[in-house]
């Protein structure tokens, strides 16, 4: 079993995309209304990066981006918030980043997702042999990596030498179908990488989801920390998450915000979550400082640049009881 305290070293390799976001200006405009943008960085595993960096942790990603003016948009944006992306290929051809267009609007919100010949998909397993693993306390990686191949024998490959380096392996299922060739494969995947990793983040769809029934995404989570996994966080929405762990689990509450957007939340929580576990605070606060990550992210604009300080996360805090 794989020990989490070496989560104290605070320095995490996150395997995954970064992309580009837009977001129509001002805040509440419909997309097909629009005259202005926001841009800023986006993709899952580069937020959490961000997420990391700005709660005190040092964070690099390992991934590749197209060979062109977004992904060299991509290169610096990594490098104007201090993520190592010294293992992040530049790739040519017909790849592309991932592209999002997001409305900062809760009611009638419209998302538009651009994923077609994804360059992140293009990781290879030479890429993430190139990387020497033993210098950092945990992989992270989302189920996005795993969607495509190269790019998912490229990460299963990942989490066999992080697991040989002594890593613990954090899995954010982070479910997105329209990246998968059919449900039945994705299930089997996320079933296969689940069973390899140490901490486990997930809402209740998507543990829902790869237990193969929806009303049995809880059991699935049980399941998963009773064959070996630290820490499963099922994640319910407005009911808040209830957490497993091999001494028991526990539910806890989510903070309200007035949310501008619905999406960002689940990158918020992990990078609170685990830079709170890498801080030595105690399961529940981390969790609870997850939750109030995400609250956060939800009521700003963006995502990366929505990601709360330590210092603005403990003044939200100090200003809060710990919801029920």
């Amino acid at each position: 079993m794989t020990d989490l305290t070496r989560l104290a070293g605070k320095s995490f390799l996150i395997v995954g995309r970064a992309g580009m976001d837009l977001y129509p200006d001002p805040p509440g405009s419909r997309t097909e209304e629009a005259r202005a943008m926001t841009v800023c960085l986006g993709g899952s595993s580069a937020n959490i990066g961000v997420a990391l960096v700005k709660q005190g942790c040092k964070a690099a990603l390992v991934t590749r981006v197209a060979d062109d003016a977004i992904g060299r948009y991509c290169l610096n944006e990594l490098d104007r918030y201090g993520i190592d992306r010294s293992h992040v290929t530049p790739t040519g051809g017909e790849a592309r980043n991932s592209l999002a267009i997001v409305e900062t609007r809760v009611e009638d919100h419209q998302s538009v997702i651009y994923r077609n010949g994804a360059a992140d998909f293009e990781m290879t397993v030479a890429d993430v042999e190139g990387v020497d693993y033993a210098p950092w306390s945990a992989l992270i990686t989302t189920g996005t990596v795993l969607a495509a191949e190269p790019s998912r024998t490229a990460a299963f490959r990942a989490f066999d030498l992080a697991r040989a380096a002594g890593l613990p392996l954090i899995f954010d299922i982070d479910y997105r179908p329209y990246s998968w060739p059919s449900p039945q494969v994705a299930a089997d995947v996320y079933s296969r990488a689940g069973a390899m990793c140490d901490v486990i983040v997930g809402n209740d769809v998507e543990f829902g989801f790869m237990a193969g029934d929806y009303d049995k995404g809880l059991d699935k989570a049980r399941d998963l920390v009773a064959k070996g996994a630290r820490i499963a966080v099922y994640k319910m929405g407005e009911k808040g998450a209830i957490t497993i762990t091999h001494d028991g689990e526990f539910q806890t509450g989510i903070y309200r915000t007035e949310a501008l957007k619905p999406t960002g939340a689940g990158d918020s929580f992990m990078g609170g979550f685990i830079a709170a576990l890498a801080d030595g605070r105690a399961m529940r606060e981390a969790v609870l400082r997850g939750s109030a990550s995400a609250a956060m992210v939800v009521a700003r604009v963006g995502c990366a640049p929505a990601m709360p300080t330590t210092g603005e996360l403990d003044a939200f805090l100090a200003d809060r009881p710990d919801p029920d």
